[in-house]
């Protein structure tokens, strides 16, 4: 197990802030929660909805590669049951649960859309923090005539862990999604992000010591 030294923090802080795009919340035309292990994006959703940001919100995943292990109901149901909790009407959400990645996320909800005969222009998308930069680069390429706000739950890296979600998973996740806006491009997934060369450098220093469980074998 790699050790959590003051270096790791602060070059997963550097990560942290590079994934983020700090884009201002405007109103839309629907909120599109991306589901994940983090059910702390789906309060986010939820809030925005109650704050009258859009008049809709999808709620999109089924069980993907951190929570098939661990959960047996989808990802997009369990999001949608806290946001009818917190105040959301039932007739405002539209719930996809079989999307397994982001671009299943997008490519299914594009069906989802046509067959109710929707067509949103504006969205709010809502992912984990450290997945914010991704998830633009994954909805551009797959859907890039579409305005895109993105936005996470409001919680800085020193308050993010839990012990569901514990720091060290954090650090390799975010090292893993780093390697993934570099390579995705070119397998067709992503649109291009360019990585400034201390971040790329935060990165490898993170891989060298170790945090590289979450890194695609080349």
């Amino acid at each position: 197990m790699p050790a959590i030294t003051s270096e790791v923090l602060s070059l997963a802080q550097q990560l942290w802030d590079y994934h983020h795009l700090n884009h201002t919340i405007e109103h839309a035309d629907c909120i599109f929660a991306l589901g994940s292990h983090d059910l702390r994006v789906a309060y986010r959703a939820a809030e925005l909805y109650l704050q009258g940001w859009a008049p809709l919100v999808i709620f999109s995943g089924g069980l993907g590669n951190l929570t098939k292990e661990v959960w047996s109901i989808p990802e997009a149901d369990q999001f949608a049951a806290i946001a009818v909790k917190m105040g959301v009407p039932e007739d405002a959400i539209l719930v996809e649960n079989q999307s397994t990645n982001t671009g299943e996320n997008i490519l299914f909800t594009q069906k989802l859309l046509e067959e109710r005969n929707l067509s949103p222009q504006r969205f709010i998308v809502v992912q984990k923090p450290y997945m914010e930069r991704r998830s633009y680069a994954t909805f551009k390429k797959h859907w890039h005539e579409k305005e895109l706000i993105v936005t996470s739950p409001q919680i800085s890296f020193a308050d993010y862990p839990t012990p569901e979600i514990p720091l060290e998973k954090v650090i390799h996740i975010m090292t893993g999604d780093l390697q993934r806006i570099k390579l995705y491009p070119e397998k067709g997934f992503q649109v291009y992000q360019e990585i400034p060369g201390e971040i790329w450098n935060a990165y490898e220093k993170l891989v060298a010591l170790g945090f590289d469980r979450h890194l695609i074998k080349q």
